[in-house]
């Protein structure tokens, strides 16, 4: 009995020995840092690859030298084969298991985009499509788009000004559209709790009309502490029936004709309907990205008298509750002393 305990003894423990030299050799190989060139470098794994694919992409970045032995630990242990796709940012003296956990766990890279208040639709999707790292989509301007998003009760069937603006995390591969499908959700819920909040007698049928409003002033100040009064200006003026008289909504409803001179003869243009020398009450849509200040100060009007303002060149505005006063101001500001760098607001990015 003796004899064949030592028998087994003498099979199974070079065995043994084998297998805890074999754990030990593919530990300290795991164990080891990833030979970047760089200190952080970027690893896409395509949707679809296996495990085995995995490791020959490793060996052809020249970070794993013997593929058999990682491939060897997936056989062993298959649940470290249980990888998910996308793009992953090794980091300088990070180990080789490290990097299989971080894939393990899809810690993926997550970039950022910013959607700018002041944008048309335009704009915005000229903007998105230059993203490389986006999936290219040919998405429309017009209520197609809402098709295109899967919306089907969109705020309106005109789609400008109806995606808020702000920064936005994606991961590579993503598509536009899914960063517009958001955005539009987000305008959703900030308009309705702004709306919640609103002030009392405002001229707004519903808050459709309220970010109608707040695009204007988007476009007509950049600068924070105006927006209230510029809100309260537009306000008086449809209260009492004048006309808005805003430069940016005819050159909204000018679009690729406006050369960046507005004539007296686009003012007195009554076939466009942005034309609010002409039309009266608000446009037919908003004519811009609206941020929530300006949504909020378009349901949060300063209260005064002033129903005139102008340009004073530095991107602020001089408010005037008179057409004489007004009118002083105008020759003060745009005609004696126009400056030669004038400009009626801060300068906005713009694509």
């Amino acid at each position: 009995m003796l004899k064949i305990f030592k028998a087994i003894v003498a099979l199974i423990f070079p065995i043994i020995l084998t297998a805890l030299a074999a754990v030990w050799y593919i530990n300290s190989h795991l164990n080891k840092p990833l030979p970047l060139l760089e200190s952080t470098e970027l690893f896409v794994l395509p949707q679809g690859t296996a495990y085995s694919s995995m490791v020959n992409l490793l060996a052809d970045r020249g970070w794993v030298s013997k593929p058999i032995i990682l491939k060897l630990y997936g056989r062993i242990n298959p649940q470290a084969t249980d990888i998910k796709a996308g793009e992953y940012r090794f980091e300088e003296g990070m180990t080789l298991a490290e990097s299989l956990a971080m894939m393990r766990l899809g810690d993926v890279v997550r970039h950022q985009l910013t959607l700018v208040e002041g944008w048309t639709v335009a704009q915005l999707l000229r903007y998105l499509d230059a993203q490389e790292l986006l999936e290219k989509q040919a998405l429309s301007q017009n209520e197609a788009l809402w098709a295109e998003l899967n919306i089907a009760e969109p705020m309106s069937q005109e789609p400008e000004g109806l995606f808020f603006p702000d920064t936005y995390d994606y991961y590579r591969g993503d598509k536009a559209s899914l960063i517009l499908t958001r955005a539009y959700r987000r305008m959703q819920r900030v308009l309705a709790e702004e709306w919640e909040s609103r002030a009392e007698d405002l001229p707004y049928a519903n808050a459709y009309e309220a970010l109608i409003m707040a695009s204007i002033i988007e476009k007509e100040t950049g600068v924070v502490e105006e927006r209230a009064e510029i809100a309260g200006v537009f306000v008086r003026r449809l209260q009492t029936g004048m006309r808005l008289q805003t430069d940016p909504t005819v050159i909204y409803g000018l679009g690729d004709s406006y050369q960046g001179n507005l004539r007296g003869s686009h003012l007195r243009d009554d076939s466009n309907t942005y034309n609010t020398y002409r039309q009266n009450g608000l446009p037919p849509s908003p004519i811009a990205l609206a941020g929530r200040e300006a949504i909020h100060a378009a349901l949060h009007p300063a209260p005064g008298k002033a129903i005139f303002f102008v340009a004073k060149g530095d991107g602020t505005h001089y408010f005037s509750a008179t057409l004489k006063e007004h009118e002083a101001a105008v020759r003060r500001y745009q005609i004696q002393k126009r400056r030669a760098d004038y400009r009626s607001a801060p300068p906005r990015q713009e694509k």
